[in-house]
């Protein structure tokens, strides 16, 4: 079971003094559903960042985005699994924080519920996985943690943790 615990960002002084406004975690989950891009920042071994755009899905509580083994981000998840993930507006701001990792192979009602997400999403742009696209691999977890949403800086920041049972 999942505990969501709402709270707001730390900023320094003068920043955001009286906020006046909360996010919903609704809004949060509609955004991660319906995103067509998402900004995975992973970590190279050499500590250097690494950011690439993901085509993802968010099903149950988890975002799922896939790729070759073989790319930097998959490699640097493999040596350091924690990662941040931003959607494409500056203005209407999500950014979680978390734990990245390779899925395996999904049970079939999972990989039937992210093959329906990927081809509701992104079938318009010539992919539409099949369930047993990831039998082999190549499909990615991330888990989040932490997450920061706001749509009017000054009005509405709202920081959400996230913590298992």
């Amino acid at each position: 079971m999942q505990n969501l615990k709402v709270t707001r960002p730390d900023f320094p002084k003068g920043y955001v003094d009286n906020p006046t406004a909360s996010v919903s975690w609704e809004y949060v989950i509609k955004r991660l559903s319906e995103s067509k891009n998402y900004w995975l920042s992973s970590v190279r071994p050499d500590g250097r960042p690494h950011v690439i755009p993901r085509w993802a899905v968010y099903v149950d509580g988890k975002i799922y985005y896939d790729g070759s083994p073989e790319t930097r981000h998959a490699q640097n998840i493999v040596q350091n699994p924690q990662v941040s993930l931003h959607l494409e507006s500056g203005d209407q701001v999500i950014i979680a924080e978390g734990l990245s990792k390779a899925a395996g192979k999904p049970k079939p009602e999972l990989a039937r519920q992210i093959a329906k997400a990927y081809c509701a999403k992104y079938e318009q742009f010539d992919y539409a996985p099949k369930p047993d696209q990831w039998d082999a691999g190549g499909l990615y977890e991330f888990t989040p943690h932490k997450v920061l949403a706001w749509t009017q800086f000054t009005e509405d920041p709202t920081k959400f943790v996230l913590t298992t049972d």
